[in-house]
C-alpha cells in the first residue's frame, strides 16, 4: 500500500498523472486545514482496505498548477483515477464508505 502521511510539494505532473497505468488517489489539501485533518481518520480507514491503490497526498494553494489542473476549489478534495483519467471526486469526504464506494470505481479486480 502506499498510503501518504504528508501533504507533498513535490507532487507529479499532470502530463504524468495523465500518463500513470491503474489506480491512484490525488488528495489535494494542506496540512494546517481543519477540513483535511478532520476527514484523515476517514480517508486512511477507507485506504487501508485497498492497499493495491496508491495514494498521493498534494500540498495545494494559489498558484499551485495541479490543483488548479483538476479545479480543486474545497480541500480536501480525493480525485479517484484510472489509467489517468478521472472516474470519481470527493470534496470534504466524512465517511469511509463514499470513499470506499470511489475506490471500488478504480480498484482492477482481482
Amino acid at each position: 500500500m502506499t498510503l501518504s502521511k504528508d501533504y507533498t510539494l513535490d507532487a507529479p505532473t499532470r502530463a504524468q498523472l495523465d500518463a500513470t497505468n491503474g489506480p491512484l488517489v490525488l488528495e489535494f489539501g494542506v496540512a494546517w486545514c481543519g477540513f483535511c485533518r478532520a476527514a484523515q481518520p476517514s480517508i486512511t480507514a477507507a485506504l487501508i482496505r485497498h492497499p493495491g491503490v496508491p495514494h498521493i497526498k498534494v500540498e495545494d494553494g494559489p498558484g499551485r498548477a495541479l490543483g488548479r489542473s483538476f479545479r480543486v476549489k474545497l480541500w480536501p478534495t480525493l480525485v479517484f483515477l484510472s489509467d489517468g483519467r478521472e472516474v470519481a471526486r470527493l470534496v470534504r469526504p466524512d465517511a469511509p464508505k463514499a470513499i470506499e464506494d470511489a475506490l471500488a470505481q478504480i480498484e482492477p479486480a482481482p
